[in-house]
């Protein structure tokens, strides 16, 4: 058996894990086996380095120690949520997965695309069959983000560059493969975010 594997990418504050939630609820009801999860973490030894790489002072790292740091929390969600999951045939959303660090770590905090391609090729070597891109304006992507008002606003406090610079490069990986992904005007209301996004996924499933 193999399931499906969606990605919900995004910068901050774009209302993507509301919307994976949405998602996850609705496809539960309508009868399928669900597993809604989450990166940095989704398994107890990634949420461990989650809290390493999400808190702090937005120098606590350098993009390259944040690249080893995010691959290895991903091996290890890879390992034992991911694939046991989808060999049992269920289906798995995450709340981002791989194309944040191509973004973040490979082109906003440091020009070091090829070294996160080489090392998703040796050690993740996955990709999601569907990644919904749920876009927005920068500036109030991080009002929302930031009136969340949690521990975790370590990219946030980079300021309104970093976002923008963030949306630019998801637009980008967009456009390299548009077989996987799905672009959602994340403007709307959340309800009409929701629509959207299952008028994509329902082909897919």
């Amino acid at each position: 058996m193999t399931g499906t594997f969606l990605s919900f990418e995004g910068i901050d504050g774009s209302g993507k894990s509301t919307q994976a939630r949405l998602l996850s609820e609705r496809l539960r009801v309508a009868g399928h086996t669900v597993v809604l999860t989450r990166e940095p973490g989704g398994s107890p030894g990634a949420e461990e380095i989650r809290a390493l790489v999400l808190q702090g002072d937005p120098d606590r790292w350098s993009a390259e120690t944040e690249l080893l740091l995010f691959t290895a929390a991903r091996r290890d969600h890879l390992e034992r949520v991911i694939e046991p999951a989808l060999s049992r045939g269920e289906i798995v959303i995450t709340d981002r997965f791989a194309d944040s660090t191509r973004v973040y770590q490979g082109l906003s905090r440091g020009d070091l695309r090829p070294h996160v391609d080489a090392l998703h090729q040796r050690m993740i070597g996955r990709e999601p069959d569907l990644t919904i891109l749920v876009d927005m304006d920068p500036a109030e992507g991080l009002a929302r983000a930031k009136a969340r008002a949690t521990e975790e606003e370590r990219f946030e406090d980079f300021g309104v560059t970093l976002q923008e610079q963030m949306r630019a490069g998801f637009l980008d990986l967009a456009k390299s493969f548009p077989e996987r992904f799905r672009i959602i005007n994340g403007a709307q209301t959340p309800d009409a975010v929701a629509e959207d996004i299952f008028a994509v996924v329902s082909p897919t499933l």
